[in-house]
């Protein structure tokens, strides 16, 4: 899947004014990236990507930590003076889409976790596509990143994309009580990791 950069605006936000560039996929999905600073020709560049969520990002969903990463890796881009949010579109519930999410959180209210939710519905653990990131970055300049996860997949797919991943960095935020099962699932059962540290003093993009 490949990108093309189709806009581009400076945005202020209530993290801060970032540049907003829009790029178009070969299915004319629409991402963005959110870009702080001057990356071109960059390395090591604080780098977050990011699954759309309706559920918490506009309606303000309890059951997951999507909104509270998002909003923390703006404010941190922002306060290094460097780096990328990639918001990429058509990844609800994991790339299920919203209707199915919806289905699976009908079932996780009767005793399901997130995976056997899917799982009973006949839909994957994961079925994102993450080609078109290296697409993005390179458009951008970008040479390498300091990715911003807990999840060692996304830095395996996105490393078998093309993309240059030179560190994971953890991005542990505080949930509401309703998304500490789904986080526990997330651990035991899809590999992420939930021990690092949540204060970027903590790490060194070298």
């Amino acid at each position: 899947m490949t990108a093309k950069r189709y806009s581009e605006t400076m945005l202020p936000t209530n993290h801060g004014t970032l540049r907003m560039v829009v790029y178009r996929d070969d299915d004319g999905t629409e991402h963005v990236a959110m870009v702080a600073g001057n990356v071109f020709a960059a390395t090591d560049v604080l780098c977050r990507v990011h699954s759309e969520c309706v559920t918490s990002e506009v309606f303000g969903s309890l059951k997951c930590d999507c909104k509270p990463q998002l909003d923390r890796a703006l404010d941190l881009i922002v306060r290094r003076g460097r780096g990328v949010v990639l918001y990429l579109r058509g990844h609800e519930g994991r790339g299920i889409g919203l209707g199915d999410k919806v289905r699976a959180y009908a079932l996780q209210e009767q005793g399901h976790d997130t995976v056997d939710a899917n799982r009973l519905l006949g839909l994957p653990d994961e079925a994102r596509d993450f080609s078109m990131v290296a697409h993005i970055l390179a458009d951008l300049g970008v040479r390498s990143v300091a990715l911003l996860t807990n999840n060692p997949m996304k830095v395996n797919a996105l490393s078998q994309g093309g993309v240059i991943v030179t560190q994971r960095v953890p991005h542990l935020v505080a949930v509401a009580l309703p998304a500490m099962h789904y986080l526990a699932t997330k651990g035991a059962r899809m590999g992420h990791v939930l021990d690092g540290p949540t204060d970027e003093a903590s790490w060194a993009v070298k």
